[in-house]
């Protein structure tokens, strides 16, 4: 494919921190600069990167922004050559990153250290955002091959500033929810193409109370009656788009039920590869947030979204994470992602306690590389006086919440809803649509099991298979939480 420049953050761009401002590029972006000075660039390495570094706004910025980086960088703007770039054709240590991302084959290029001012010279950007000088202007340049896997008319380009696992927060301008600024979208040329997964549509299903007299025993089992009678989310599917899960190691489904007092969920997920691998805050502090919960979304876990108020507005909405070790993580959020702190959170509040009630079982050797395992089974017991900021707790016939479930491994996943590049896993419009129904479900097998399994169904020829590919070795179950 034909390469191309660009400004501010992918082509040529420019960005202002505090007074400076930074000029990047993949196609030819700008942004604006940020924090240190010149400290730690050879006089070599300024003469030779001169033409990067301005003294005033450039003149010929075709498309403004502003993005502000916690008042210490601006993108002011960005530059993409050529406009249409077909696929297939020829304090200390702050970096600069960009990811140019592809929703319809859902994948990310990463573009770190590609440019002159973003050379590693001793594992340092030789013009990283940590020798910026105050009042200066940057011009970051690069130049990017457009891949064949692209399949989408444009490639998203984001651009954010790192240190470690921490980015500088974005507190004004187009980004992601995630700390990426978003510059431009490069056009392909490509001809979006026709498909049925890619539709705005989200599932939605109508639940129906348990009858009084039935139980669920949360052991991390799914062998009690309710089980066989529950509503189904069949398997989950690629986050991106929509379609049944081809390549990512995990899949996975759910069943959700109710009565007066709690929300019961049951997630059967199907992973060669069980992993656990967390011991304690004081031991391994990184895999921890600074209130101590456990960041299962790095490694293997479930995760539960709930928006209760139904308008998948992301105001008032929580989360839920499960991992194969029974270790939770919980917390609530005002709007979307937010209040959020980098690296170590607080991720929300993580004050939230649903004080619920979890158990699972392991189909195989956790945390053992080199045999196969089959999966494991997260059962769980939510009461409804957790979700003190819906409208009805417990909801009122007819109410409809939104929620999403997802089966995870080292921050990806599939899902129940797909997220189709819309945002990411917390974006709650794309959350399915849970109605509360009337009539209580009777708490037997028969035709209404049948019917709800049937979905689940086709995904337990991936379960049998990985079962085939080595005698799984029993784990005790995890004890259930109090």
């Amino acid at each position: 494919m034909k390469g191309f420049r660009m400004r501010s953050n992918v082509g040529k761009g420019w960005l202002r921190a505090a007074g400076v401002l930074l000029v990047m590029s993949t196609s030819a972006i700008a942004l604006p600069a940020c924090v240190g000075g010149s400290k730690g660039i050879s006089s070599e390495d300024k003469t030779r990167l001169q033409a990067y570094i301005l003294d005033s706004e450039p003149a010929d910025i075709p498309h403004k922004l502003d993005v502000n980086f916690e008042n210490k960088v601006h993108i002011i703007g960005y530059k993409v050559e050529p406009e249409i770039a077909k696929p297939g054709t020829v304090d200390e240590g702050w970096k600069l990153f960009t990811h140019l991302h592809d929703d319809a084959s859902d994948r990310t290029d990463n573009l770190d250290n590609n440019g002159p001012i973003r050379e590693l010279k001793n594992d340092k950007q030789v013009l990283g955002p940590d020798k910026w000088e105050k009042g200066k202007f940057y011009v970051d340049e690069q130049t990017y091959k457009m891949p064949d896997w692209v399949k989408g008319p444009d490639l998203t380009v984001m651009v954010g500033i790192y240190k470690g696992g921490a980015r500088l927060r974005i507190i004004q301008g187009p980004n992601d929810g995630d700390n990426r600024a978003i510059v431009t979208k490069i056009k392909t040329g490509l001809t979006p193409q026709a498909d049925d997964h890619a539709k705005n549509d989200v599932p939605g299903v109508t639940l129906q109370k348990l009858a009084a007299n039935t139980k669920i025993v949360i052991d991390g089992k799914d062998d009690d009656d309710a089980w066989k009678a529950a509503t189904s989310t069949g398997p989950f599917v690629d986050v991106g788009t929509g379609k049944p899960n081809a390549s990512f190691p995990v899949n996975g489904s759910a069943k959700i039920a109710y009565d007066d007092t709690n929300l019961y969920v049951l997630f059967n997920i199907s992973d060669p590869d069980v992993i656990g691998g967390f011991t304690d805050a004081k031991t391994t502090p990184a895999d921890f947030t600074v209130s101590g919960q456990p960041k299962d979304w790095t490694k293997d876990t479930v995760e539960m979204m709930v928006d209760p108020d139904g308008d998948g507005d992301n105001k008032d909405y929580y989360e839920l994470q499960i991992n194969p070790q029974n270790k939770i993580f919980h917390s609530q959020f005002d709007s979307y992602n937010q209040p959020k702190t980098e690296p170590n959170g607080p991720f929300g509040h993580e004050d939230w306690d649903p004080k619920l009630k979890s158990a699972v079982t392991v189909q195989g050797t956790m945390d053992k590389t080199g045999d196969k395992d089959t999966g494991y089974i997260v059962e769980a017991a939510i009461p409804w006086t957790a979700y003190a900021k819906a409208a009805n707790h417990p909801p009122k016939p007819g109410d409809t919440w939104r929620i999403n479930f997802y089966a995870m491994k080292a921050n990806g996943g599939v899902s129940w809803s797909p997220i189709l590049g819309q945002g990411n896993f917390h974006k709650s419009s794309r959350f399915a649509k849970v109605t509360f129904g009337t009539a209580p479900a009777l708490a037997k097998a028969g035709d209404a099991g049948a019917a709800s399994d049937a979905s689940a169904a086709a995904m337990m020829p991936h379960i049998r298979n990985l079962g085939n590919l080595g005698a799984p070795h029993p784990v005790p179950p995890v004890p259930p939480t109090p």
